[in-house]
């Protein structure tokens, strides 16, 4: 192994993870490549070198240094082919994908059509990558999403409303789920769970009759719109309510010390699986040990805990 290239997604943690995989590629002599704009660089051949000192001072940053975009060439059979042309012009041994479920599964048509040896680092605030405890950037955008929440139940107390929030989550419910029991939320509405409105408004109208002045319902984006929820609250029990979409701030922001150290984590140990030859593969979080797993299995469908979580959140209210 003598010269790799890093792709990234974005969130929380990504720029340390670029971090630990560059100087602990410089601890074997490995030179590193970055694609600027993901898989869009790696097609169009748009690479910058990276070194120890040119990956100084982003531990704390947000985002991603080597900027992102989604690749809708990369779905094609040329894209796909011009991808590898700009691996092999390059003569790149390995392709590092740090990103969700997107990247990871690009990731792995490289590794199983094409047979570019490639490791992915799971990254994104969903937390839905299979196999993997934690992904990069997730344990950031809970607390983002905790943050507001926090500062709109100091409004909706004082002003008796209900408030609904919706955050990000299209298939997954896993940031909406943990906010939620976190902020002391009343309900959370998630992709994995089915639910009875009629239920939620009428747990409403008899909380309200027993002197609660104010809700917090938490929505993810890939189960319903707050607006809607929102509307049909007010027009149902003829309660006063107001709606916050939370959208992108939930994907930046300083990582947390969590978010950093994992990704001090992931980045080294993609490293020395490369170094023991393992390609095809993501990087995963189990019990606090690393560990890896096919890349073709970190990609399939995760199963999250939904229903002890979601008991507790109505234990609590």
């Amino acid at each position: 192994m003598r010269r790799i290239v890093i792709v990234t997604r974005d969130c929380a943690g990504v720029n340390a993870a670029i971090r630990a995989v560059v100087r602990s590629a410089a601890c074997y002599n490995v030179e590193v490549l970055g694609a600027v704009r993901g898989y869009e660089g790696l097609i169009d051949g748009d690479l910058v070198s990276l070194d120890s000192r040119s990956v100084s001072g982003i531990i704390n940053m947000g985002g991603t240094i080597l900027k992102t975009a989604r690749c809708k060439r990369f779905r094609t059979i040329p894209g796909q082919k011009k991808a590898v042309e700009t691996i092999k012009k390059n003569k790149i041994d390995t392709v590092i994908v740090i990103g969700g479920n997107g990247s990871l599964t690009a990731a792995n048509i490289l590794a199983s059509k094409y047979s570019v040896p490639v490791i992915g680092i799971p990254a994104t605030i969903d937390n839905d990558v299979n196999g993997v405890n934690m992904s990069i950037g997730a344990d950031t955008a809970v607390n983002v999403a905790l943050d507001a929440i926090d500062k709109i139940r100091d409004t909706a107390v004082s002003m008796e409303r209900i408030f609904v929030v919706e955050v990000m989550g299209r298939d997954c419910g896993y940031l909406a789920l943990r906010a939620a029991l976190a902020g002391g939320c009343e309900e959370v509405l998630l992709p994995e769970k089915s639910y009875d409105f009629k239920d939620i408004y009428k747990s409403v109208v008899d909380g309200n009759i027993r002197g609660k002045v104010s809700w917090i319902i938490v929505v993810a984006e890939g189960k319903a719109k707050a607006a809607d929820v929102a509307k049909k609250i007010t027009k149902i029990t003829g309660l006063e309510t107001r709606e916050v979409v939370l959208g992108h701030i939930q994907r930046g922001g300083r990582p947390t010390a969590f978010d950093r150290i994992l990704a001090a984590r992931y980045g080294n140990y993609a490293v020395e699986l490369l170094k023991q030859g393992k390609k095809g593969v993501c990087v995963a979080l189990r019990n606090d040990k690393l560990a890896s797993q096919p890349l073709s299995a970190a990609i399939r469908v995760k199963d999250m805990e939904v229903d002890s979580y979601y008991r507790l959140i109505k234990i609590l209210t």
